[in-house]
């Protein structure tokens, strides 16, 4: 019983033109004969075609409709393709979606010149520290390399590759069809030598043919001072060799800053807290303070107040590109109140709010140290 040509494009039977037009499009892509070389795809290629042809023309789908595939004849035209006119950019259109395109002469591009190696990407992680000063890091990466036995050629040393008797070294072969709207020239990859216009009948045994080796490799990159989350380094010729004695591609290396648990980042300033005890605040004090650089020794003005920031010039992160310009460090104080004092404290605690004229009121010193950091 043949299949219902709706069903077969997949759509429903109120479906518009371009919805068929599109489904078309879309299984003859599939099952292309020259792209699809499985068993039966040629034929469901030609049972596509012909539900296209009956439900693209409005005169034969009416019939379909009603008689189904009596109404319209169960053959399929010539050699299974169907008038391509109606769509845009004609069947070129279609071809080039399964080949890569055409050159300027109407030829698919050949494949057989040098080709450059993919580029390759690697995420590194780096500490903080590591970050803001950057340095030299050794990393480990693995890459395609040209085969040392045989020169890339993926041929047993001694041995060359010949020209593909196929395509006679093209890279491509053509094919005649005829169909009931003319006849056309179909040309595509040589399926002998995929394109490369040549064969190896003695491999090289250690690459296998290839011409290139999976390698693992060591490598000492530099990272500069000032870089941050995101930051892409490119690794020149450190990519996948490229076949035919092409150029390698490229190495990527993406950087990930670790968390510090002291400090913090924002642009090229970092950002740090220090605690100090609230007769500090009130008296002011030196007090060592950590920095990148190292400890370093810090005012802290009497009256300091909870929050304030204190700004340590220079002390930040060095610009990216520009090392010699460096961003600040930025402490925000805190001031610990104690919630509970002895009675020596308190006695001392009061004669200060007795000497200052303000003398706590409900809540007691609580109320003193209060009115201190408003």
């Amino acid at each position: 019983m043949a299949a219902d040509y709706y069903d077969l494009l997949g759509v429903s039977r109120t479906a518009d033109k371009d919805e068929i037009k599109r489904a078309f499009r879309r299984l003859a892509r599939k099952y292309h004969p020259d792209v699809n070389k499985e068993e039966g795809a040629e034929e469901r290629f030609k049972e596509i075609n012909r539900a296209y042809e009956v439900l693209s023309d409005p005169e034969k789908r009416g019939r379909y409709d009603r008689f189904g595939e009596a109404g319209v004849g169960s053959g399929v035209p010539g050699a299974g393709f169907s008038d391509f006119s109606d769509i845009p950019g004609g069947f070129a259109d279609i071809f080039e979606t399964f080949f890569g395109g055409f050159n300027n002469t109407g030829q698919t591009r050949r494949r057989s010149g040098p080709a450059r190696g993919d580029d390759l990407r690697l995420d590194l992680k780096l500490d903080f520290r590591e970050a803001v000063f950057g340095g030299e890091k050794e990393i480990r990466i693995s890459h395609l390399e040209t085969c040392g036995t045989c020169g890339g050629t993926g041929a047993k040393p001694g041995t060359r590759p010949k020209t593909c008797g196929t395509c006679n070294g093209s890279g491509q072969v053509r094919r005649a069809t005829r169909t009931p709207f003319g006849s056309f020239t179909q040309v595509s990859v040589c399926p002998t030598c995929n394109g490369t216009g040549q064969v190896i009948e003695d491999q090289c045994s250690t690459c296998s043919g290839k011409g290139q080796l999976q390698v693992a490799k060591k490598l000492k990159i530099t990272i500069p001072a000032g870089v941050d989350n995101g930051t892409r380094l490119r690794v020149q010729s450190e990519g996948d060799a490229g076949k035919r004695n092409g150029p390698p591609g490229d190495l990527y290396v993406y950087l990930f800053v670790n968390d510090d648990s002291e400090f913090k980042r924002d642009g090229i300033n970092i950002l740090s807290d220090i605690n100090i005890s609230y007769l500090q605040a009130i008296l002011g004090c030196k007090i060592p303070v950590n920095t990148v650089d190292g400890e370093v020794e810090v005012t802290i003005p009497a009256g300091t107040q909870p929050g304030r920031v204190i700004t340590l010039e220079e002390r930040g992160v060095p610009r990216l590109g520009n090392p010699v310009s460096r961003g600040d460090h930025l402490l925000t104080i805190h001031v610990d109140i104690p919630t509970k004092v002895n009675a020596e404290e308190r006695e001392l605690l009061e004669k200060l709010a007795n000497i200052r004229g303000e003398r706590a009121g409900k809540g007691g010193v609580e109320g003193f140290l209060g009115g201190l950091f408003k």
